[in-house]
């Protein structure tokens, strides 16, 4: 079986990532999103077990003590942390995984696992991010402004990562992010090792 490849994209908030995921995993059936244990309550709509696995702040914690995640985070108060054992058995099987997570998330995951993907989604200016905050009419004042200091340091570690999207025309957007995933798969190592009967064929 030949492994699967962990992709990690991240983002500032505001920058279009969920909708880009969203839009990603609805054309490409061969990724698999992970899904993230968090402490924060749910939003209206979201789905436990579908957006995250919501838990309480001790479950959290035990599983934390027990290493249980490949990388986790403190965010606004709140927990998040990705499963360890499901990522390394998914990516055995052969399956794409696609990581939802920050940078510093990011740079835990890539101390064990060397080979992650990682893609850094980035608004087209910092007006443009304000006006997306400020739009979404879910966040004070207060609150935007803490947003908008964290996107400039999220943004100061875009050359820790493989590839940047610029998210100014989404459908333009969507594409890049489609072709980082179809490229990867296109390695020369993977497509022998894929297609391994069809080129010994072609063996003198």
């Amino acid at each position: 079986m030949i492994p699967g490849n962990l992709f990690i994209v991240a983002a500032p908030s505001g920058a279009g990532k969920t909708s880009l995921v969203r839009e990603l995993l609805a054309r490409d059936g061969r990724v698999r999103l992970s899904i993230s244990y968090t402490t924060r309550a749910a939003r209206p709509g979201e789905v436990d077990g579908r957006d995250y696995h919501f838990v309480s702040k001790e479950e959290f914690l035990a599983m934390l003590e027990a290493g249980e995640f490949l990388e986790s985070a403190e965010v606004y108060g709140n927990h998040y942390g990705t499963s360890q054992g499901w990522i390394r058995e998914a990516i055995a099987a052969g399956d794409d995984i696609l990581l939802e997570i920050d940078w510093q998330g990011a740079a835990q995951v890539r101390r064990l696992f060397p080979e992650a993907i990682g893609v850094f989604i980035v608004p087209p200016s910092l007006d443009a991010l304000r006006h997306r905050l400020t739009g979404r009419g879910q966040d004070s004042a207060e609150v935007i402004e803490r947003r908008m200091a964290a996107a400039r340091e999220d943004i100061s570690h875009v050359s820790e990562f493989d590839y940047v999207i610029i998210n100014d025309d989404f459908a333009e957007a969507v594409a890049d992010l489609c072709a980082i995933f179809r490229t990867r798969r296109l390695l020369i190592a993977r497509q022998l090792a894929r297609h391994a009967s069809l080129f010994h064929q072609f063996n003198p």
